[in-house]
């Protein structure tokens, strides 16, 4: 084979008898199966542990003693600690990570070795859990692994198809579904949190055999497009250099300190992106780990700490849809989803104060819809950053973008932390 030294390769006789979008055509499907596994495993513990706090925080508070005291009437059903607590050690890691690893060398396979160990060690340290302590390290060992996790594959995924943002995507909203769903079928079936918990050791397994077995690491041939489209390219022309080799580019041209200043620079123009998810996610975590568990039903065949689940769940069939459609269509006004998710805060704040909604399928359909706007904001996000950013900065840009939204889960949990003692506080209405 022939390959010049200013463009694409040409190829022999033998490699003719096929078209060259025909050969890449199973290298594209493998890589796109891998992504959406990889965004399946990578956010599984992470909501595994959101759908558990209720459960984490009820046996912690309870450990010491077997003698739980009867409430009266007028009191609400209410741990002692919010489950924005366990939102704040799943969150707090994953936005310190966020802020300091889109600066630091890109060494793909060490930093996800990295995620698949704090994700075992997250689950072992839950499952095992005696007190308070062992619980929230435990939590913050899952949440270190799924913001390295998701800052890494989303640069990475700049040297693959476009579509793998969207497949990572889908399986992100696809992690919320069947972390949620397993762990309240699990627990729903009989089986302790604990066993729950290990049973779920295989994810992290099946994020190792994804991202090192199934998906197609660029090689001496690589795909690579500024349209869309699929070409064939040598990595050693220059077009490809410019991509695949900036940072040897710039550690041999540019000082550290001018590098790390022209990405500093690159930070104000994704404002506009990060600042509209930002505020989607501050009000949608705030509902979810702030005021579910202060909106239930009494009479039903489930009780309050199943109801918390199922909501969880609920949640996550939304986030699903909604991240899985930027295949089919995509939005550009991601603003009008915080504008609608501020509305779901103001609705369910006062569901939580004067539980004045009079039927709870009323409030699983107002969960899928602020699920819906979560996930549709999150995989448009990211969709436009593939699309509009420059080729060069496309890797930093996608990794920074994830600060966003880990700042406005953080203060999430910082707010509703405060809004739940002030509700617990409140005597309980009667629901109408």
């Amino acid at each position: 084979m022939y390959t010049s030294p200013s463009g694409p390769a040409t190829f022999s006789m033998e490699s003719t008898e096929s078209s060259p979008l025909r050969a890449n055509r199973p290298k594209k499907w493998r890589n796109m199966v891998a992504y959406w596994l990889l965004g399946l495993c990578n956010n599984y513990g992470y909501v595994v542990m959101l759908s558990a706090a209720h459960d984490v925080l009820e046996k912690t508070d309870h450990s010491a003693s077997d003698d739980i005291p009867q409430r009266n009437s007028t009191e609400r059903l209410c741990n002692t600690m919010s489950t924005g607590t366990i939102l704040l050690a799943d969150i707090l890691p994953s936005l310190f990570v966020k802020v300091i690893a889109p600066f630091l060398p890109f060494f793909v396979h060490i930093r996800v070795l990295i995620v698949i160990l704090l994700s075992c060690a997250g689950f072992l340290l839950v499952a095992f859990t005696t007190a308070p302590w062992m619980a929230i390290l435990g939590v913050v060992s899952t949440s270190f692994a799924s913001g390295l996790g998701e800052l890494t594959f989303l640069a990475y995924s700049h040297k693959f198809e476009r579509s793998s943002i969207s497949m990572w995507s889908s399986g992100t909203g696809g992690a919320g579904v069947f972390g949620a769903g397993s762990y309240a079928g699990l627990t729903a079936l009989g089986l302790s949190s604990k066993s729950s918990l290990l049973l779920m050791l295989i994810v992290p397994v099946i994020m190792g055999l994804s991202f090192w077995l199934l998906l197609k690491h660029p090689g001496r041939i690589s795909c690579c497009s500024d349209d869309g489209s699929l070409i064939i390219q040598n990595e050693d022309s220059p077009t490809n250099i410019v991509e695949a080799d900036e940072s040897v580019q710039d550690s041999n041209d540019q000082s550290v300190i001018h590098s790390f200043y022209r990405k500093l620079c690159d930070i104000p123009p994704l404002f506009r992106y990060m600042i509209p998810v930002g505020l989607v996610y501050l009000f949608e975590y705030f509902i979810n780990q702030g005021l579910f568990e202060l909106i239930y039903f009494e009479g039903l065949s489930i009780d309050h700490k199943e109801q918390y689940r199922w909501y969880q769940l609920d949640y996550q069939i939304g986030v699903f849809i909604s991240r899985s459609s930027a295949s089919f269509f995509t939005l550009k006004k991601i603003w009008l989803m915080a504008v609608f998710q501020f509305l779901n805060v103001i609705i369910f704040t006062f569901e939580a104060i004067y539980f004045y909604i009079p039927n709870i399928w009323i409030v699983f359909a107002l969960i899928l819809w602020e699920g819906t706007l979560g996930g549709a904001a999150y995989v448009n996000t990211y969709y436009r950053i593939a699309n509009e950013v420059a080729p060069e900065k496309k890797e930093f840009s996608l990794s920074i973008t994830t600060l966003a939204d880990a700042i406005g889960i953080g203060l999430a949990g910082a707010i509703s932390i405060p809004v739940h003692n002030i509700i617990c506080k409140m005597p309980a209405p009667t629901r109408l």
